[in-house]
């Protein structure tokens, strides 16, 4: 006797279930790809991997979230509509960082050194001993200006009617509102130097700043530059941005 097909009902819930399992196993890769790195359980390149393979996986998972709620649509059952529209949105939010990432990739200058002074950016002092091992130089690289200029046209020094200390004191409590590490900040010398961590992949960039007299005020200059990574996906110069924003706030 031959077995009767699943009934439309039974087949969107067994796909929305099935798509439901897959996205959240791809929402927990992505999540665990970075953590990993940051202790040593992989290294970079795997976790990268494991980030790409999660997000093709969940586009995936929500095709089959889509076609289990079509299927679910009139079927008389509420869990089919409910499991598709669940794998649906989770698989999109776990896709969407990679890419968003994609994008950038193919948008923005592949550079990681960002300054607000490009014919002469601020030179890094304390923080040298803690790149010890850093894959990108301190040195600005011939080309990175020119790339600057092209993708981030935007970007520049702040110019403030203050004399050298007190913008000194507004730089650096901007600079602690910012919420990264300071590893100097010498009044004497007009410079702060920290480090900022990134979120996901506890990613390491340092930042300087340097305080110089302007005409009757003062120019702030800022440097942010990544120690591992040829392309930051625009974060020294989201970060620059911020940081200059704050500061022109006040």
């Amino acid at each position: 006797m031959a077995t009767a097909a699943p009934t439309r009902p039974r087949l969107a819930d067994r796909l929305g279930t099935v798509a439901l399992v897959v996205a959240l196993a791809c929402a927990a890769a992505a999540l665990l790809a970075g953590p990993g790195y940051r202790l040593g359980w992989w290294p970079l390149g795997p976790g990268i991997q494991v980030m790409r393979w999660a997000a093709t996986l969940a586009l995936i998972a929500s095709a089959l979230g889509l076609i289990a709620l079509a299927l679910g649509l009139g079927a008389g059952s509420r869990r089919p509509l409910w499991l598709g529209l669940a794998a649906l949105v989770v698989g999109l939010v776990v896709a969407a960082p990679p890419i968003m990432m994609w994008r950038a990739l193919q948008q923005l200058p592949h550079i990681h050194d960002i300054s607000t002074d490009l014919e002469r950016p601020p030179a890094f002092v304390a923080v040298v001993p803690l790149r010890q091992g850093a894959r990108n130089s301190i040195e600005p690289a011939p080309a990175t200006a020119a790339l600057q200029r092209q993708g981030y046209p935007d970007i520049g020094p702040v110019i403030l009617r203050l004399p050298p200390d007190q913008a000194y004191a507004r730089a650096e409590a901007a600079a602690r509102a910012m919420k990264w590490e300071i590893v100097e900040a010498s009044p004497q010398a007009l410079r702060i130097e920290a480090t900022d961590t990134t979120l996901l992949f506890g990613f390491k960039d340092d930042v300087v700043i340097r305080i110089a007299p302007d005409a009757g005020g003062s120019r702030v200059d800022v440097r942010s530059l990544s120690r591992v990574g040829g392309f930051d996906f625009g974060t020294n110069a989201k970060r620059v941005r911020a940081y200059l924003a704050r500061l022109n706030a006040g």
